[in-house]
């Protein structure tokens, strides 16, 4: 009588390459939903996003300036952020200009709110194809990346972004011209220090990964961070006005975040040869 095998899991039996790439067709198409829905919901919220959030920064009362001022004070400097209001106009100049940047802000803020989905959807494209003890030990990714890109994007809001409209909203080059910005450039200012903050804030996960495919180690970590240290200088001198208390405000808590990303690497390496010691231990015996 033959015998009858029970079905395998879903995860464990062989997918083609066109099956990964359905289920990856899938997996995008409910993050894109899950962005558009959230982006939806930002439309429609347009005072708060707008009024409050996005142009609160163009404001001397938001909350950056006055903590600002009140360090510049107590610690003896000339106070270049105690204002009570920006010399500046924000203005659009095109038809579609306004409703345009309506859009497209609904979708820069449907992305941050939707972002942790989006991983959660990405975390279980790649989660088949591990090990079960690594999922297990992976469980907080979805949890960790979503903090660390909030925390970035927090830091871009009340950071980099009034820094740099402190900065270039009152620098003249002659009294002659009067700064009258487009609407377009201010948002494009707002969104580039807020997502790029919370891409950089991913750097712990970025070298997880990394160390667990074998590309960096603690060791080539440590040995080049002095060139990480240029680097990220450039990078703040990049998103920072060409200020150097501005950049070394930037640069501090990427520093912190390459420290951190050591120590990860140094976790993840350890026990990467530790079960290369174990599966070479049980093939000898």
């Amino acid at each position: 009588m033959k015998k009858i095998e029970a079905p395998q899991p879903e995860q464990e039996r062989e997918m083609s390459f066109l099956d990964h790439l359905e289920d990856l067709r899938w997996h995008l198409i409910r993050a894109t939903l899950a962005v558009v829905i959230a982006a939806a919901l930002a439309f429609l919220a347009k005072d708060f996003i707008f009024d409050v959030l996005l142009f609160g920064p163009s404001k001397g009362t938001f909350f950056s300036y006055d903590m600002l001022c009140r360090m510049s004070t107590f610690i003896g400097i000339d106070g270049g952020f105690c204002f009570d209001e920006m010399p500046f106009r924000i203005q659009s100049r095109t038809m579609g200009g306004q409703f345009s940047a309506h859009v497209w802000t609904s979708i820069t803020a449907g992305f941050i709110v939707a972002f942790p989905y989006v991983i959660y959807e990405f975390w279980k494209f790649v989660a088949p194809a591990m090990h079960e003890h690594e999922r297990k030990n992976a469980k907080g990714f979805i949890f960790i990346t979503s903090i660390l890109f909030f925390m970035g994007v927090l830091f871009g809001y009340y950071v980099i972004t009034p820094l740099s409209i402190n900065f270039l909203g009152k620098y003249q080059v002659s009294e002659v011209v009067f700064n009258d910005f487009d609407l377009s450039s201010y948002i494009s200012l707002v969104r580039a220090s807020v997502l790029a903050s919370g891409l950089i804030f991913e750097l712990p996960i970025v070298i997880y990964f990394l160390t667990k495919v074998g590309v960096v180690t603690p060791d080539f970590l440590r040995t080049y961070r002095k060139y990480a240290l240029v680097i990220v200088l450039i990078i703040s001198a990049v998103i920072t006005p060409p200020d150097i208390v501005s950049q070394i405000i930037v640069a501090i808590p990427v520093l912190i975040l390459y420290e951190v990303s050591i120590i990860i690497s140094k976790i993840i390496y350890k026990r990467e040869l530790k079960n290369l010691n174990k599966k070479g231990y049980d093939q000898q015996g």
